[in-house]
């Protein structure tokens, strides 16, 4: 069985006992989070797509850890001005383990 569910503005298929990264939650690591906005259900042939969301559906994950991304450098030029300026961003993120999806 899978299920599409929306965190942190994004879409993600996720099946029981996977490990995703989402956008950081306030959550304490090892605790366990539901996810109530699921977007699908389906298991083989048999697919609930919900209008925008399933009706009773929900996923449970448990907190793994936090932690931060992949440093990705922005860099502005201007073209023969002498200008560049250079810029890095590391975005939090928060590792989840899916436990049940329940729908």
């Amino acid at each position: 069985m899978y299920a599409v569910i929306e965190a942190g503005g994004k879409q993600h298929r996720v099946v029981e006992g996977e490990f995703i990264k989402v956008e950081k939650i306030e959550a304490e690591t090892g605790s366990t989070i539901d996810f109530d906005r699921v977007l699908m259900i389906g298991e083989g042939e048999s697919i609930k797509v919900g209008t925008p969301a399933v009706d009773g559906a929900k996923v449970s994950a448990e907190v793994i850890q936090h932690g931060r991304g992949d440093k990705v450098i922005i860099v502005k030029f201007k073209r023969r001005k002498h200008h560049m300026k250079r810029q890095g961003h590391r975005q939090w993120f928060t590792e989840i383990k899916i436990t049940a999806i329940n729908g």
